[in-house]
């Protein structure tokens, strides 16, 4: 059974749904985690003190409401539309990133967001 977290910032929270993958165990074993929001086209993303390897299912393209890791920044990363990276109507990350699930609601909240606004993650328990 996939599981899920919460992604809670001042204005809204939400949920997403973990992917099966190691990497994706990896960070539900670490959370809680917080951090300070950064924008990259859209893309929200923050950096964190995991440490993950690329792995052979890393991607070079993502899809709308995707969270992934990405390896070389450390960083925990949720997509919404092309970055400047992108080509027609791709979403590109900077590099591969390695795909952990996706947001289940409410994703175009993300880009109403402010730089630096602090954003925390949890597991979503069940009740």
């Amino acid at each position: 059974m996939s599981k899920k977290i919460n992604i809670s910032t001042e204005h809204f929270t939400t949920t997403a749904t973990l992917n099966n993958s190691i990497w994706a165990e990896h960070l539900y074993n670490t959370l809680p985690l917080e951090g300070s929001c950064k924008f990259w086209g859209d893309e929200l993303f923050f950096s964190t003190k995991i440490s993950m390897e690329e792995d052979n299912n890393s991607s070079e393209i993502v899809s709308i409401g995707d969270i992934a890791f990405w390896p070389p920044g450390s960083a925990f990363c949720i997509f919404w539309g092309p970055t400047p990276m992108s080509r027609e109507n791709e979403i590109r990350p900077a590099s591969k990133v390695n795909l952990l699930g996706s947001i289940d609601s409410q994703l175009l909240k993300f880009k109403d967001i402010n730089i630096g606004s602090i954003i925390s993650i949890s597991k979503l328990e069940d009740k």
